[in-house]
């Protein structure tokens, strides 16, 4: 992917996942819409960084074919990225939310859990779109 199509993939990727968030933690937690709200976007942020320098990597390591990838290959590239969340979004969540560490934690292993499961979804079904796009061309 050109650096174009892995801005549009992070985006898209977020914008979905915020609604996803946001949503979660004004039913799971008593803290405002605000603060909900900023921190889903502040996490987001770091995310598509995140996201925008371990896709690239990955990809020069594993190859830039992604439709070939094998389910394993997929699992092991969602439990990759978010361990490396996990390091940032323990400390942001603990200040933003005033609560402490393993209550932070357990809620941090929830979020992991959830966006394993998306972010494989979302890229299998990006590659099959692009592959289709790409192909119809």
């Amino acid at each position: 992917m050109k650096t174009k199509e892995r801005i549009l993939h992070s985006i898209l990727f977020e914008a979905i996942a915020l609604f996803f968030v946001i949503t979660a933690a004004l039913v799971f937690t008593d803290t405002g819409i605000a603060s909900v709200t900023g921190l889903a976007i502040g996490l987001s942020v770091l995310a598509m960084v995140w996201n925008y320098i371990y896709n690239l990597v990955f990809d020069q390591l594993f190859g830039q074919n992604r439709i070939e990838r094998s389910f394993q290959m997929r699992i092991s590239h969602g439990i990759g990225f978010e361990f490396g969340m996990i390091i940032v979004t323990l400390p942001l969540m603990m200040w933003v939310l005033q609560l402490d560490f393993w209550t932070v934690f357990i809620m941090d292993i929830g979020v992991v859990v959830f966006f394993l499961v998306y972010a494989i979804i979302y890229n299998w079904c990006y590659d099959l779109a692009r592959e289709r796009i790409i192909c119809a061309e």
